[in-house]
């Protein structure tokens, strides 16, 4: 079984490959049953959303990593994929400002980087 730390940085890496744009981490551990991470992440459109999922579902069942659940693909404003403890939120630019999940939770450490940089 794969870590949520190593997940995280498998769905950054796959979201990444498919132009996920503001692609943060959100650390939930000690502060909520969810999940340990949030990863959230950007598209342009609706083609793209569904494409940065479609891409992270098929790289991750490569690797043996089942989604648990998929919501909201067919309007594709807000994708969410359920990994267990990791949790990926694909948002249309103008629905992620609109929800703002980052500051809902506010109290996650909030981890950004660059490619290559994750949890290093």
């Amino acid at each position: 079984m794969t870590d949520s730390r190593a997940l995280a940085a498998m769905v950054v890496e796959a979201a990444e490959e498919k132009k996920a744009q503001n692609v943060v981490i959100l650390d939930l551990a000690g502060i909520s049953l969810v999940a340990d991470y949030f990863v959230i992440c950007s598209g342009r459109s609706r083609i793209q959303v569904q494409a940065i999922a479609e891409h992270i579902e098929k790289e991750l069942k490569a690797k043996g990593v089942n989604s648990l659940r998929r919501e909201g693909y067919r309007e594709a404003r807000w994708i969410l994929l359920d990994y267990g403890s990791v949790v990926v939120h694909i948002f249309r630019e103008e629905d992620r400002s609109f929800y703002n999940l980052e500051r809902l939770w506010s109290d996650a450490e909030l981890i950004e980087f660059r490619s290559q940089q994750i949890f290093s």
